[in-house]
């Protein structure tokens, strides 16, 4: 019973840092319909982030602070990979609005770049993030259950960043505007929303989110210049599964796919897991091709 209520949460913490890279994913996509290939990269220069500030942490300030690296590392993350997703939009992302195929291959291109820089930088081998001492050891729920410190962080971050997500998109004037551009483009520029600066702040929000959620993966192992590669493919499902464009989808998404892809690996092999995930979410979608939940609109539909 113990190792089966451990692997729920195992499976709960994986979907929450699922619905974290996916939640970015979901922003871009939903609004501007572009495929941002390089969404994966993005987390891989978020956990390298994290990794750059243990090293200032460790060779240039006092140990006694060296618990405090993570906490700076999570918005330094956020920032970095906010801006460097605004420079992306303006100089690549905004010349192929309404072209989902070219944004595609552009943005694969960017990918390749980022992890040829990366291994330039840091190396092909994968380097181990050290985490702070008050993240080690877990909660002793019964004699044979404990719950990592580590994994009950992240999912505290992650349902942070959630609740600040939709209190951004459903409570502020912004994020009104974000959605009424979403919803019928045309119209929102009409009404005056200035459409072109709310395309390049979107996107920087997403790029960000996906710099936390790298930034979260160092604590469960160690990072190298691929490691986007290794989520994004479950990230762009999460998305599919969920409905474009909508936060409850992607929050229900990442939760099925999270859960489910734990418990099949634990019953059969890792390969074998993710071969079912996917042939489920495909069936699902042969049923019920938006999603869990869709968004509808007159410029969507």
């Amino acid at each position: 019973m113990d190792t089966l209520l451990l692997q729920i949460f195992n499976g709960i913490s994986v979907s929450s840092i699922l619905l974290l890279i996916a939640l970015g994913l979901s922003i871009t996509f939903g609004l501007m319909n572009v495929i941002n290939m390089a969404h994966g990269e993005l987390i891989m220069i978020g956990a390298y982030v994290a990794y750059v500030t243990q090293l200032v942490f460790s060779r240039y300030l006092p140990k006694e602070l060296f618990g405090l690296y993570f906490i700076v590392a999570i918005p330094l993350a956020f920032a970095v990979t906010g801006l460097l997703g605004l420079l992306l939009e303006n100089v690549l992302i905004r010349f192929l609005y309404g072209r989902p195929l070219d944004s595609l291959l552009a943005t694969w291109g960017v990918s390749m770049i980022l992890q040829q820089l990366a291994r330039n930088i840091f190396g092909a081998p994968n380097v181990d993030v050290v985490s702070p001492q008050w993240l080690n050891g877990g909660l002793q729920v019964t004699a044979g259950l404990q719950l990592p410190y580590k994994r009950l962080f992240i999912i505290g971050l992650v349902l942070i960043c959630v609740a600040g997500i939709y209190l951004f998109f459903y409570r502020s004037g912004y994020g009104r505007k974000i959605r009424a551009v979403m919803q019928n483009r045309n119209m929102a520029s009409c009404l005056g929303v200035p459409t072109r600066k709310v395309d390049s702040y979107t996107f920087a929000l997403g790029s960000g989110l996906a710099g936390i959620a790298g930034c979260t993966l160092t604590l469960l192992g160690s990072i190298g210049p691929t490691l986007g590669t290794y989520y994004i493919v479950d990230a762009f499902m999460v998305v599919v599964l969920g409905g474009v464009g909508k936060i409850i989808g992607t929050v229900a998404g990442a939760l099925a796919i999270g859960i489910l892809n734990t418990a099949l690996e634990y019953s059969t092999t890792a390969s074998i897991g993710k071969v079912l995930v996917f042939a489920i979410v495909i069936a699902f979608l042969q049923l019920r091709p938006a999603g869990l939940f869709s968004i509808r609109t007159r410029a969507l539909d």
